[in-house]
Order: structure tokens, then C-alpha cells, then sequence
């Protein structure tokens, strides 16, 4: 900042005119951070600088006798001016009568605030600041008394009478005050150490802001307002991109606590917190400015260097996840039932889970995928007892079934209807349970047959499963149930073994009144044997919604049986329901359950039919061939998205029309702005010889440029990526990954739309920024279950 710079105050500004008081009535210079452009008075008392208007005021405060001089340094509060290098001002000495008008304002909430003081004199070291200070509005020549209210007049009397007002009065007269630039730093910077590209951008911001608040305001993780911790940076995206990028709005929550704190003695307003918080930010390569607002809110601007460099350790070293802790987590999801093919309700478990664990592999972490499937129990009885019945022979000359649906359709028929078939059924669950071969191999038939039209949908999503069925833990139960009575979390009723604690509305049933198990005793044998045997450190169960309930008993019971601790998560992702456009389950025109293959072979005729017309059009290169393939990929893919957009506890309806539209929030959309921001990345090397990674980091970084702000804009939204990714797997909620990619894609499109890629000046810059777009985009939908496409 120049050295002749003209400090003049705005009339809507009280910061500034508080400042402008303290300095014409205590002959003060007036320097200006050339960090923060925040302006202060600025004095020299006993060889030590003091700056700001409270602090000056605290300063005469101890000289008039009202506090012992060897305490000033307890008094002030310098490590709000820590980090501030200043440049001295010339300060003026008069009000200027253009504002003279809006003072009355000002002074009436100053005369509401100073009569709250004890007149006694037992009051706060700033309580005293604004004593000294207001008082002294009439001593300034500008201000007539006709221009100060009556109720501050009576205020300030009363303060002229008291003896330390006197005193402090009696010690300007000895005091001559230097006019002096400060030096750049009175006191050490925190410091901290960040990894933008791991740590993501607005982690780095809380990292580096939440080092600065408490290093202005030590106290902050004492205050005792709720068990939030008051020393993390709360950061927020700001609102209007003229401002800045970011805003950190602890100020105004810390504000409040301050005020009602006996032990804090500076300045409470929630722009003097700011400016504090500001001044003690760590030095870093990550912030170009912070401004604070008169709220107290503080403007972020991301500098462009880091834009730049994190742009060229995408393209040269590729896209790397956050920095996580990494756990050893089992997902439990997609869960069909043996001898029942799948359906359209399998359908979000299996897309759900297979996302969450694609993200949580990227990061690091160890990742078991379960398949629970529902392989065990008395349905068994009935499909054995039917299968004897229609295939005699069927262990020497097993039968050529495909449709499981049919033959489970017509036992439970025969099951409702016939008593004599019921009673051969149960008996054959008895003989299935005891290990009967014949019973056994019927048994596994059932299985391998099922398994097949799995993988069948399993290959077509590109899901990989380990199959753990319910029949793995049948051994478990019994002493996993003895474990739980033993510490007293059972209780018998009516031969009924339950698991009941005071919250619980039903009771999970561990053994049933003939001695047999169900759901509830073989999910705590599972819960048990993933903690304590497998040692994960997260559970997390993907079923509907309609079993929240039970599994939440199920964690509870765990919880209370000492199997899982505090470090352990346990956490349920419950799912709406897949509607048809009647708002019900949706289903097929006959009523029937909608195949899950079906549904998908849909979706891949469609797209087919979709781009066979674009090749008639001529808007289109691929082969017949490539056709069959892309259809396969943007088909599955706009299912996936379509349901994984969605918040996982809503219901949606499902539509073919507006899952494969080409414009809006789509697959098929975000398919397209990849294909072509890879056909500009080819005609950069085919037709300019530019190929991006044949550049070193440094080379990248020194060729990039972003001076139009579609370009920032867009490179600016790449940062966010590991701050999104870990935001996403902390809630396990995908549709907020769905949501950045559509985000980075319409950022992608603003900026090939507004900015000329190929035929410009900076053609080279624009290929970079644009490879490592591409590079996130693929990202993103690798970790969705998405197949990219080079050419649609």
C-alpha cells in the first residue's frame, strides 16, 4: 500500500470510524495491514507497539492507575496483529460533515450498549475501551452536542465524573505516542502441514483456518457452549462467486460465547474475531485473500498457483483419493434369495453397495463385499418336496431349470393347498437341517441353478460379490445365543428366546418356540462373527428401508453384548422403493415382479435403437459393431445413475424416457461431455501435436494459464474432488458424487462453449486443463460403475 494513502472513513462503516476517534483523540498514527487491508491505530507505549483501537484504549486504561503497568501484556490482545505486515497511513483529523448525519445512528446503539456498564467501576477491560473511547465524541470538533443523543450524553457525565476517567484523561497529556510502521510479525505462526491433492481443498481450508482460530482465540476449545468443538473451521461455499470462493463463519458463533465468558477480556464483535483469525492464518500456498465482511464473515479467494499446480499433478500423476484413515470395512448388499430370481427390488442394493465400495477401495481401505443371500430356511422344505415330486430321478438325471420362479410359484401353491405336501415339506426341512444327502444335493442344485442367473445380472452391472449365505452361520447360533444369556440379554417367554432391551417396541426373536432359528438369530451370528472374527472396523448393511428397525436392534444388541466398541462403525443404508408411474412398486403390466435382467436388457434395446437413429442421421461414427457395445454401457450406465442420483431413502419412478434423455441430469448426458472432451484431447494430438503428458509437472505447471473465469471456474471445480469423495463416504450417500459429476460437467460444457480449445493463443493451457477434466470425469464414473466411452 502506498505510504501517502488518505484514510477516510464510510459512514456505514463503525469500524473505521472508531478507529479514525481513537487516533484524532489520542494523537495516534493509523497504519493499514497490507495483508488484510484491515485499517488500526497505532502507538508506542513503554518500547512496546500497540495496535488497535481497544488495545490503545486498554493501554491508557492501565496507565491511569486502574490496572498495574506489569500487566499490559495480559491486558492486550497483540496475537490478534500477528501476522499482519502494516504500511503507515496519514490518519485526518476531523469527521467529515458528509457524514456527520448517519452518527446518530451509531451513537444510539453505542448509548444502549455503554449504559449497561456498572457504574461502580468494576467492570471489563473492554467494557472500560468503549468508555474511554465514546465519551470523547464530544471532545472531537466536528461533532456538535446537538448531534449526540440525550441518553449517551447522560452516560458519558456520568463516566467524566469517575475517578479512573480522570486519571485516564490526566495521562494523555504525559503521553507523546510515536508514529511508527510496524514490523511484519509480533509473534510465531502456527504451522501446518497440507496435501491439497489428498487432503481435497476444503479440508485444506479447515486445516488451515482452524490453526489460525486457535491461534488468535487459544480459548476457544475451552468454551462450554455444546460439545462442538469451537476451534474447527466451519467452511462453507460462498454464496456469490464475487466475493470469493469460500467463506469461514466461525466468527459470529464464536461472538456470542466470548461475550458471556468471564474469562475473555478483548473485543467480542464478530469482526474484530475476524480480523484476529485472519491475522493468525498459517503462511500457505492454498489462500490468495481472506476479507472479512462487517458480520463477521470471512471471504475465501483460492490463489490461482494452487489451481495451477494441483491441474498438473492431476495430469501427471492422475487422481488421487483423500487422505482417510484406513479401516477394514465389510459391505453387506445385494442379498437376492436362492431359488427366486432378481428383481427390480434388488436392484438399488446391488448399485448402491457396488458404488460405495468402489469408493471406499479407492481410498484405501480393505473391503469385503458380501453377498448374504437368503439360502436357508423353510422354503426349502417346499421346493425339495416339489422337485422329488416332478423329477423322480433328479439326482441321477439333474433337469435342465431356468426359470426358478415358476417352480417356486407352484410349490407354495401346492404348499397353501395341499396338508399332506405341507407335512412333507416340513419334514423335509428337518432332514435338510440334519444333513440328509438326498435332501443336500437338491439343496445345492437350487443353489448353482440361482447362482447362474446371478452372475448373469452381476456381469452385466460389472458388480463383484463373495457369496456368504445365511446356511454359513447356522453353526454359529447356538453359541453365540449362549454368550448373549450368559451376560443377561435374554429372556424366555412362552418358549421363546428374546433379545429385549428398555428401548426396544418388539424383541428380536433368537430361537423360535419349536427350537428353530429365523432372521433374528442368524443376523446376530453374522454381526458377531464379522466383528469379532473378521475384526472389521465398519459394518455397513444395504437393505430397504422397511428393515431399519430390526437392524438397528441388531447394532444395539452388539453394542450391549461388549462385541463392538466405540472405535467400531455400524451403519444401516436403507433404500426407497422403485416405483412405476401409478407412484407404485413398479411392476409388469400383468402384475407381475419386474426381472431385474429384463429391466436391464430394456434400457440396453432402447439406447440401441437410440443410436442406430443417430447413425442414420450421420451423427455418428460408430460401427454396427461398437453400437452393441456402447448400447450395452450407456444403457446399464443410465440405470445406474438414475437410481444412484436419487437420495437413497426415497422412493423414485423409474422411466426409460428420462433416464436416456440426451439433455439434463443424466448418464447419457454426462456420457456425451466426456466423448467430447476426449474427441478435443485427440484432435489436440492429431491435428496440434500436443499431447499433455509428454510434459513434466513443471512444464504443466508453467503453461497453464487461467485468465477467463469459465476456465477457473472449471478448474476450480476439479479441487473439489477428494473433499466431495470424503464427504460422501462419511454420510454413505453416492447421489452427492452424482451430484459433482453433473456439476464438473456443466462447468466442462460452459467452458469449450465460451472458450476456444483448439484455435487460440492458449491452446496448450486449455489441452491441459482439459485432460485433466477428462481424467476426474473418468474417476467419477469408475467409481459409480460406469463405463466411459471414447466416441459416442
Amino acid at each position: 500500500m502506498a505510504s501517502d494513502f488518505s484514510f477516510t472513513p464510510c459512514a456505514d462503516d463503525s469500524e473505521n470510524l472508531k478507529v479514525l476517534l481513537v487516533a484524532s483523540l489520542f494523537n495516534c498514527a493509523v497504519v493499514k495491514s497490507a495483508d488484510s487491508g484491515t485499517v488500526y491505530p497505532c502507538a508506542t507505549f513503554g518500547g512496546k507497539t500497540v495496535f488497535g483501537s481497544n488495545n490503545i484504549c486498554r493501554l491508557f486504561y492501565a496507565k491511569s492507575g486502574a490496572c498495574n503497568v506489569g500487566l499490559l501484556d495480559d491486558v492486550l490482545d497483540l496475537e490478534e496483529f500477528a501476522v499482519c505486515s502494516f504500511t503507515r497511513l496519514k490518519p485526518k483529523k476531523k469527521i467529515p460533515p458528509a457524514i456527520l448525519s448517519d452518527l446518530k445512528a451509531n451513537l444510539e446503539q453505542l448509548s444502549l450498549a455503554l449504559s449497561l456498564i456498572n457504574s461502580s467501576g468494576e467492570r471489563r477491560m473492554y467494557e472500560f475501551a468503549c468508555l474511554l473511547v465514546y465519551p470523547s465524541l464530544s471532545r472531537v470538533e466536528s461533532i456538535s452536542k446537538e448531534s449526540i443523543p440525550d441518553s449517551l450524553t447522560a452516560v458519558m457525565q456520568i463516566c467524566r465524573e469517575h475517578s479512573c476517567f480522570s486519571k485516564a484523561e490526566a495521562a494523555l497529556k504525559d503521553m507523546q505516542p510515536s508514529c511508527v510502521v510496524a514490523p511484519s510479525s509480533l509473534g510465531p505462526l502456527p504451522q501446518v502441514k497440507i496435501d491439497i491433492l489428498t487432503d481435497g481443498l476444503v479440508n485444506s481450508l479447515r486445516i488451515l483456518f482452524s490453526a489460525a482460530i486457535l491461534h488468535a482465540l487459544p480459548m476457544a476449545t475451552r468454551l462450554s457452549d455444546t460439545a462442538s468443538d469451537h476451534a474447527e473451521a466451519v467452511i462453507t461455499r460462498c454464496g456469490n462467486a464475487k466475493f470469493g470462493d469460500f467463506q469461514c463463519n466461525n466468527a459470529m458463533k464464536l461472538s456470542k460465547l466470548l461475550k458471556s465468558n468471564a474469562e475473555y477480556t478483548g473485543s467480542s464483535a464478530p469482526k474484530d474475531i475476524a480480523n484476529a483469525i485472519v491475522a493468525s492464518l498459517p503462511v500457505n500456498s492454498v489462500v490468495s485473500e481472506a476479507s472479512v465482511m462487517p458480520n463477521g464473515f470471512i471471504n475465501i479467494r483460492v490463489a490461482s498457483g494452487i489451481l495451477i499446480s494441483t491441474l498438473a499433478g492431476i495430469v501427471s500423476h492422475g487422481v488421487r483419493p483423500p487422505l482417510l484413515e484406513k479401516k477394514r470395512v465389510l459391505v453387506d448388499f445385494s442379498s437376492p434369495n436362492i431359488a427366486k430370481e432378481m428383481h427390480v427390488g434388488h436392484l438399488r442394493s446391488t448399485i448402491i453397495g457396488d458404488a460405495l465400495c468402489r469408493m471406499l477401495e479407492f481410498c484405501g481401505h480393505d473391503v469385503l463385499r458380501v453377498n448374504h443371500v437368503g439360502d436357508w430356511g423353510t422354503q426349502f422344505g417346499m421346493l425339495i418336496s416339489y422337485l422329488q415330486e416332478a423329477f423322480p430321478d433328479i439326482l441321477t438325471t439333474p433337469p435342465n431349470i431356468t426359470d426358478l420362479t415358476k417352480i417356486y410359484k407352484a410349490a407354495k401353491e401346492r404348499f397353501d393347498k395341499d396338508e399332506e405336501f405341507k407335512t412333507l415339506s416340513r419334514n423335509n426341512v428337518v432332514k435338510l437341517q440334519a444333513g440328509d444327502a438326498a435332501c443336500t444335493a437338491i439343496w445345492n442344485l437350487l443353489c448353482d441353478i440361482s447362482r447362474k442367473e446371478f452372475q448373469r445380472v452381476y456381469d452385466a452391472l460389472d458388480v463383484k460379490l463373495t457369496e456368504v449365505g445365511e446356511s454359513y452361520y447356522n453353526e454359529m447360533i447356538p453359541p453365540v445365543l449362549e454368550e448373549l444369556t450368559s451376560i443377561g440379554l435374554t429372556e424366555t417367554e412362552d418358549k421363546l428366546l428374546l433379545s429385549r432391551l428398555p428401548h426396544f417396541d418388539i424383541p428380536l426373536i433368537l430361537r423360535k418356540s419349536d427350537g428353530g432359528y429365523g432372521y433374528d438369530s442368524t443376523d446376530m451370528a453374522a454381526i458377531n462373527y464379522r466383528l469379532k472374527t473378521l475384526n472389521r472396523d465398519w459394518l455397513i448393511y444395504i437393505t430397504d428401508a422397511g428393515q431399519m428397525g430390526h437392524f438397528h436392534k441388531v447394532f444395539d444388541v452388539a453394542k450391549s453384548a461388549g462385541w463392538a466398541n466405540a472405535e467400531q462403525r455400524l451403519d444401516f443404508i436403507g433404500f426407497g422403493v422403485v416405483c412405476g408411474e401409478d407412484g407404485k412398486r413398479f411392476k409388469t403390466r400383468s402384475g407381475d415382479t419386474v426381472r431385474l435382467i429384463d429391466l436391464l436388457d430394456a434400457a440396453k434395446d432402447r439406447m440401441s435403437q437410440s443410436l442406430r437413429q443417430r447413425k442414420e442421421e450421420g451423427k455418428t461414427g460408430l460401427s454396427d459393431e461398437e453400437i452393441v457395445s456402447a448400447a450395452s454401457s450407456i444403457g446399464y450406465g443410465a440405470v445406474k445413475y438414475f437410481d444412484l442420483k436419487q437420495n437413497p431413502i426415497t422412493n423414485y419412478i423409474f422411466n426409460y424416457d428420462r433416464m436416456l434423455d440426451t439433455k439434463g441430469d443424466t448418464a447419457v448426458y454426462l456420457l456425451f461431455a466426456y466423448a467430447r472432451v476426449a474427441s478435443i484431447l485427440r484432435k489436440g494430438v492429431d491435428e496440434k501435436g500436443f499431447d499433455a503428458h509428454s510434459l513434466s509437472i513443471e512444464e504443466l505447471e508453467s503453461t497453464i494459464s487461467l485468465d477467463d473465469a469459465a476456465e477457473r471456474a472449471l478448474a476450480f471445480e476439479l479441487l473439489q474432488f477428494g473433499e466431495v469423495l470424503r464427504s460422501t463416504l462419511n454420510d454413505l450417500m453416492p447421489n452427492k458424487l452424482c451430484e459433482y459429476l453433473k456439476e464438473v460437467s456443466v462447468k466442462l460444457t460452459d467452458f469449450v462453449t465460451k472458450c476456444h480449445v483448439l484455435n487460440s493463443k492458449e491452446t496448450s493451457s486449455r489441452l491441459i486443463l482439459c485432460e485433466a477434466t477428462r481424467l476426474v470425469l473418468s474417476k467419477l464414473f469408475t467409481l459409480l460403475g460406469i463405463e466411459t466411452l471414447e466416441q459416442i
